[in-house]
């Protein structure tokens, strides 16, 4: 029996009642950009090796399991968030799959050496460090929604250090940094390919990006069509069920 902690609770990982997942309120929840990120990423069905950098609880090791057969590497620094990850692969019996790691992304090459991955996948903090008065009082939030521990720049940098050439990698973030990310998939030789932009529903400003580039790719962006999430009368469209049901 897998044990739980604190304020820790055990959830369906979404409509999929054979998989469980391991969450805390506190500490760390997946939320619906992991979702779209593990349903964006273009990744290899029978074989191949995945990396999933800042990998909170594990959950977008355990949505790719899904649909591939690829071994599967997660990163994950916080201590805490760390264990629920390596519990949550223990829980559903992945342990062949799925790997964890527990340390910073910066310093991965002594671990998983480089260039050795087919596709790369990153769920990042968005925003940019904030002067420690503005903080959040939970530290574990602070972690993840706030570059404390590595910056846009040190995460696409890793992406590219792991990834092998022709290979692929795909972030979620908020629409507001598109220009860095460009800026810095290009200088990090990761040519965007594919961009869609997520809406919470239709006249609404969007509110998270989906890209993905191909390290040493030729100049090619293909804009997907809009997603909305949710319909007028207030619930899932069509595509957002498919997505977070299907």
């Amino acid at each position: 029996m897998v044990r739980l902690y604190d304020d820790e609770r055990m959830d369906y990982l979404l409509a999929d009642e054979t998989m469980k997942i391991i969450q805390s309120p506190t500490a760390f929840s997946f939320s619906l950009d992991a979702v779209l990120l593990a349903d964006f990423a273009s990744i290899p069905i029978k074989r191949g090796k995945i990396l999933d950098l800042c990998s909170g609880n594990g959950v977008i090791p355990l949505l790719l399991s899904r649909k591939t057969s690829a071994n599967l590497v997660g990163v994950e620094i916080q201590e805490r968030i760390f264990s629920m990850a390596t519990r949550n692969v223990e829980l559903n019996q992945l342990t062949n799959q799925i790997k964890l790691i527990h340390g910073d992304l910066k310093e991965m090459q002594p671990v998983l050496g480089h260039s050795n991955f087919d596709v790369v996948t990153c769920n990042p903090p968005y925003f940019k460090t904030p002067s420690e008065t503005e903080y959040n009082e939970n530290e574990y939030l602070t972690i993840a929604r706030h570059e404390v521990y590595c910056t846009l720049e040190d995460v696409v940098k890793a992406c590219k250090l792991h990834v092998r050439p022709g290979g692929k990698v795909a972030m979620v973030h908020r629409p507001g940094r598109l220009v860095d990310i460009i800026e810095l998939f290009r200088a990090y030789k990761l040519e965007p390919k594919r961009m869609q932009l997520v809406y919470p529903k239709q006249g609404r400003d969007a509110n998270m990006l989906l890209i993905e580039g191909i390290r040493d790719g030729k100049a090619d962006l293909k804009i997907l069509p809009p997603l909305y999430i949710y319909g007028e009368d207030g619930t899932y469209t069509k595509e957002a069920e498919a997505i977070i049901y299907g």
